[in-house]
């Protein structure tokens, strides 16, 4: 029987479901095709809503997908932060990332010496890391400084846009280098090897030693560099297509990276410039936007302020909370759910979950949410813990290799740990939001130029779902708005623990 506090205020779980997307249900639809009865039963259930998850909503340009950075970021701040690729557009339509002082400066120097411009970034229009409209601007701003000797060292994706695609993409970069007047593709690589955030660095030195010292295999063409790839765009081996130390980065050489994401190309950013350094090189070097690198590299644009959310917030009330997630998703849950603020607070406790060996996400779609759930649940336990933040990866991280199958897979296991989780949270009388993040596996394939639908492991902008489950199952619990942001989330998860949202939120709680 339930409590006479069940429904006041107390104790709960922020459950985010990574790519837990709302869609109709179609034959790519793998949570539409999956067996998930706990998932079902929340959003018929419980109080639930739809909220938006992409665009303008959460900062990003209009109709852009959302993603698990910008997700996580505005999930915690408790309003919509203009994302760094917005302030990159802001930039680039107001004329001043091409007559930026600090790019100018560098050019300059670099053109007088003789020396090259090496480009490093990942070459699709994702949206999600980077945007091959991007590259076009930074190679104009290199021509009008005269730059002559420009070498574009490009990475190929297969993640957030279509499997397949990386042929198109890199004649678009020859393309908009003619337009420019400079700039030729030097190498080649998959982001497999080249935006590693999970510690492989074994992967991570295949990336540095090709940009380098232009160590990988000769290809005569990018036709020849991609066929090396038995496992799609996402896993093209080291690629060489023009000599290879006319390509490796010398003494004197500017290095601009143009991801305008950090997470993703910071451990190769990172060995790149400790390799450098290590070999005597010195370059000048510049990144689009910000990145979290233990080597400082000046940014061309500057990031937003995204504090006072539901961080500050509960640290100030002295509110502990744990934060639970896999290897892949732990910053989001510690870094990004605090403002991009890598401060440790004394009443957090972070919770990493590694698993053994290298991760087989088609193999293994389960992954490590075994161990993740039963982390929740013990936290769950505690007294202490007011607050419990996780995300179950799996949805997004199976969806993002375009597999149908394992996703479905990775659906049904996530469907098995919220049922176990939820029995925990009713255990322990705590409220439970459960929320996606952006939507991903809801749509798996994409048409392609020649009208046929393509596997497809992106981002996509459908609303993403948002269930309360209450403390006490039975009580009467009211109806959500009809429409809702991410940017609801921090105040509604306030309301629920009994405080007041913060000052620099502007959702609002949803009960």
């Amino acid at each position: 029987m339930s409590g006479p506090d069940d429904t006041a205020a107390g104790p709960g779980i922020l459950l985010v479901l990574d790519g837990w997307g709302q869609a109709p249900a179609a034959d790519d639809n793998a949570l539409a095709l999956a067996r998930t009865p706990v998932l079902d039963d929340l959003v018929t259930r419980f109080p639930h809503t739809l909220a938006d998850a992409s665009g303008e909503a959460v900062g990003l340009t209009a109709g852009t997908v959302g993603n698990s950075e910008i997700g996580h970021m505005v999930i915690g701040a408790g309003r919509p932060v203009p994302y760094d690729s917005l302030l990159v557009q802001q930039a680039i339509a107001a004329g001043t990332l091409r007559t930026h002082p600090r790019l100018g400066s560098v050019l300059d120097a670099t053109a007088a010496a003789g020396r090259a411009l090496h480009l490093i970034g990942l070459c699709s229009d994702g949206q999600i890391h980077a945007h091959i409209a991007h590259l076009a601007e930074l190679l104009a701003a290199a021509a009008d400084h005269g730059m002559d000797r420009v070498f574009i060292h490009a990475i190929t994706d297969g993640r957030d846009v279509a499997d397949g695609t990386a042929r198109t993409f890199l004649a678009q970069v020859g393309e908009i280098a003619d337009h420019a007047g400079t700039g030729r593709l030097a190498t080649v690589i998959g982001r497999g090897y080249a935006l590693d955030k999970a510690g492989n660095l074994d992967l991570t030195e295949q990336a540095v030693a090709l940009v380098a010292d232009g160590r990988g295999a000769a290809a005569g063409s990018v036709q020849q560099a991609l066929a090396a790839s038995g496992r799609g765009d996402e896993w093209v081996p080291a690629s060489v297509l023009t000599a290879a130390g006319e390509v490796a980065v010398a003494d004197g050489d500017a290095v601009l990276w143009f991801n305008f994401r950090s997470d993703r190309i910071q451990q190769f950013a990172d060995g790149l410039v400790e390799h450098l350094t290590a070999t005597g090189r010195s370059t000048r070097m510049l990144s689009l936007a910000q990145y979290d690198t233990r080597a400082a590299i000046p940014p061309l644009v500057e990031r937003s302020d995204a504090s006072g959310g539901l961080a500050g917030e509960l640290s100030a009330a002295g509110v502990r909370s744990v934060r639970i997630a896999e290897a892949e998703k732990f910053e989001h849950v510690t870094y990004y759910v605090n403002g991009r603020d890598a401060t440790a607070r004394s009443v957090e406790e972070h919770v990493r979950i590694t698993g053994d060996g290298k991760p087989d996400y088609i193999a293994r779609p389960q992954m490590n949410l075994d161990r993740v759930t039963a982390a929740v649940i013990e936290a769950a336990g505690r007294p202490d813990a007011e607050l419990v933040v996780a995300n179950l990866a799996n949805i997004d991280v199976v969806g993002h290799t375009g597999d149908l199958a394992a996703t479905v897979a990775a659906c049904e296991a996530t469907d098995a740990a919220v049922g176990r989780i939820l029995r925990a949270a009713r255990t322990g009388r705590r409220w439970v939001l459960a929320v996606g993040d952006h939507g991903n596996a809801e749509q798996m394939t994409k048409e392609a130029a020649d009208g046929t639908a393509r596997p497809y492991g992106g981002h996509t902008t459908n609303p993403v779902p948002l269930v309360i489950v209450p403390r006490a199952w039975g009580a009467p619990a009211p109806a959500l708005p009809a429409a809702a942001t991410l940017a609801d989330v921090a105040p509604t998860v306030l309301h629920l623990l009994g405080r007041k949202p913060g000052s620099a939120m502007t959702g609002r709680t949803l009960l």
